[in-house]
C-alpha cells in the first residue's frame, strides 16, 4: 500500500473524533498480549536469528519488559486519564480548574536494533493507549525481529490506529520529512541529532533515547566479588549492544588488580572458558559493527579476551587495560562486549575523567560507602543511576528512563510514558453568579489597593 494513504488515513481518523474510548484501547492492549503469548516462540526465534540470543534472555529482556508495560496499561489507564482538579487562584475566584491529558496525534516511532522488539512495541502500545495513531519504523538491521513485530501490530491494530513501515534510511529519511504531532526516536546520538532538526522544521515535539559512555566506578571499600559478578551481567547481556551497560570502569588503585581477577573468573564461570560455544552468549548484530569494535582491538592493551570470528559475528570478552582518553575505545560509545578498565588514585582524578565526556545515559557506583556514593551520584548529571548494580534501574516502571543533554531528551516507561504521549491541557471554568468589576477598567485609584493585596494573589 502507498505510505502516503495510510499517513492520510490516519490524519483523518485522529481528526475525526472517531477515536477510540478508553475501554477501547483497554481492550486493544489486552489483545496485543494475547497475541505476544501465542507467538512467544516466533519472537524468540526471530531474536536468536538476529543476534543468537538465547530463549531465557530474549524473554527476560524483550518480552518480559513488555507484559510489565501492557499490564500497567491495562491497570492504570483510567485512573491516569481522569483530569486532575488542582487549586484554584484567588484572583480567578470563583472558579474550578482541571489538567486534562490529550493525546498529540500522529505519532512516528523510530525503533533500534539492539532490543528490537521490546523497544518498538513499548513506546507503540503507550502512545496508542493514550490515544494516538501511530507509525513505527523498524530496524533495518534486525530483519526476522522487525518482520515479527509487523505481523503483531498488523494483526492487533486497524491501520487507522497503528502501522508498520519498513525500510532502510531512504525510509526514515522519507518519513522525518513529514508533518508530526510527535516523534518518539531510540539510537545513536548522530542519528537523534537529524531526527532533532527534522523535528524542528514543523516544530514537532520529540523523545530522543540515544546514549554515551556510562561510567562504572569501583571504590576501594567495595564489595569486589558481587560488583565483579554484577558488571559482567550488565555489560555482556545482548553482548554488550545495550544503550544503559558500562561503558568503561573507573577503578581505585588499590583494588584494580583483584578486580581485574574477579572480573575474568565471572565471565568464565558464565560463559565458560569457551564462549564462543556457550548458548547463552549473543553475537553482533552485523558486519559493520563487528568491524568497528575488532578495530578497537588491534590498537588497545588487553588484559583479557580479544577473540573474534567474522563469519560468526563473534567477539569474546574482552577487558582493556588503562587506555588513552584519546584512543578508539574510549572516544565513542562501544555498544559491544568490550571493557576499558581505568585506574583513579582519587575523586578529583576520576571527576576529570568522567568530565572529558557529554553526561551519560547511566552511571554505576560500587561502594560500602553510602555518604560516599551518594555524593558521588549528586555531583554528576546522567540519565539514571545505581549504586551496587548495573543497568537494573530500567525495570522499575517508577523510575522515568531517558538521558540528559547528549544523551537523550525526554523520559519514558510506565506513567511516565502516559505523561510522554500526552499533553496536559490546563481548563479553567469560571463562575458567573459573581463578577468583581476591580479587575475592569478604568483602574483610577486601584493600584494602591493591588499594592495592599497582592500577598493573597501571588
Amino acid at each position: 500500500m502507498d505510505h502516503s494513504k495510510i499517513l492520510t488515513q490516519q490524519k483523518n481518523y485522529i481528526a475525526s473524533k472517531e477515536s477510540n474510548s478508553i475501554q477501547d484501547r483497554i481492550e486493544l492492549l489486552k489483545k496485543l498480549k494475547s497475541y505476544i503469548e501465542a507467538h512467544e516462540k516466533e519472537i524468540l526465534d526471530a531474536l536468536y536469528a538476529d543476534f543468537k540470543k538465547s530463549h531465557f534472555e530474549g524473554y527476560a529482556t524483550e518480552l518480559l519488559v513488555t507484559y510489565k508495560e501492557i499490564n500497567l496499561f491495562i491497570k492504570k489507564l483510567k485512573k491516569w486519564s481522569k483530569p486532575k482538579k488542582v487549586t484554584p487562584t484567588l484572583f480567578n475566584f470563583p472558579s474550578s480548574d482541571y489538567i486534562y491529558h490529550q493525546a498529540w496525534g500522529q505519532v512516528l516511532v523510530i525503533a533500534p536494533w539492539n532490543y528490537p522488539f521490546q523497544l518498538a512495541i513499548n513506546p507503540v502500545l503507550a502512545a496508542i493507549a493514550c490515544g494516538n495513531s501511530v507509525i513505527l519504523k523498524p530496524s533495518e538491521l534486525t530483519p526476522h525481529t522487525a518482520k515479527i513485530l509487523e505481523q503483531v501490530v498488523h494483526a492487533v491494530f486497524p491501520k487507522e490506529i497503528a502501522y508498520v513501515i519498513q525500510g532502510g534510511v531512504d525510509t526514515s529519511t522519507y518519513l522525518l520529512e513529514q508533518k508530526w504531532d510527535y516523534i518518539f526516536f531510540t539510537g545513536s546520538v548522530p542519528v537523534g541529532k537529524i531526527v532533532a532538526k527534522a523535528a524542528a522544521e514543523h516544530l514537532t515535539p520529540t523523545t530522543l533515547e540515544l546514549g554515551g559512555k556510562n561510567p562504572c566506578i569501583v571504590d576501594e571499600t567495595a564489595d569486589i566479588e558481587i560488583a565483579a559478578k554484577r558488571i559482567v551481567w550488565g555489560k555482556l547481556i545482548n553482548a554488550g549492544q545495550t544503550c544503559i551497560a558500562p561503558d568503561y570502569i573507573l577503578v581505585q588503585k588499590k583494588v584494580k588488580e583483584k578486580l581485574v581477577k574477579l572480573l575474568i573468573q565471572e565471565i568464565e564461570a558464565s560463559y565458560t572458558k569457551h564462549v564462543d560455544q556457550s548458548p547463552d552468549y549473543p553475537r553482533i548484530v552485523n558486519e559493520k559493527n563487528f568491524e568497528r569494535l575488532a578495530k578497537m582491538l588491534s590498537a588497545e592493551q588487553l588484559l583479557y579476551g580479544g577473540d573474534i570470528n567474522e563469519r560468526d559475528l563473534y567477539i569474546s570478552p574482552t577487558l582493556i587495560d588503562e587506555p588513552k582518553l584519546e584512543s578508539a575505545s574510549m572516544k565513542d560509545e562501544i555498544f559491544g562486549p568490550i571493557l576499558p578498565i581505568l585506574s583513579y588514585t582519587d575523586f578529583d582524578e576520576a571527576e576529570q575523567i568522567i568530565h572529558h565526556y557529554p553526561h551519560p545515559l547511566s552511571l554505576f557506583i560500587f561502594s560500602e560507602n553510602t555518604s560516599r556514593a551518594k555524593q558521588w551520584m549528586k555531583q554528576f548529571k546522567f540519565g539514571g543511576g545505581i549504586i551496587n548494580d548495573t543497568i537494573v534501574h530500567f525495570v522499575n516502571d517508577r523510575l522515568p528512563f531517558g538521558g540528559v543533554g547528549n544523551s537523550g531528551v525526554g523520559q519514558y516507561h510506565g506513567k511516565h510514558s502516559f505523561e510522554t504521549f500526552t499533553r496536559k491541557k490546563p481548563v479553567l471554568h469560571r463562575k458567573t453568579w459573581i463578577d468583581l468589576p476591580f479587575r475592569y477598567p478604568p483602574y483610577e485609584n486601584k493600584l494602591a489597593l493591588l499594592k495592599r493585596v497582592k500577598g493573597w494573589l501571588t
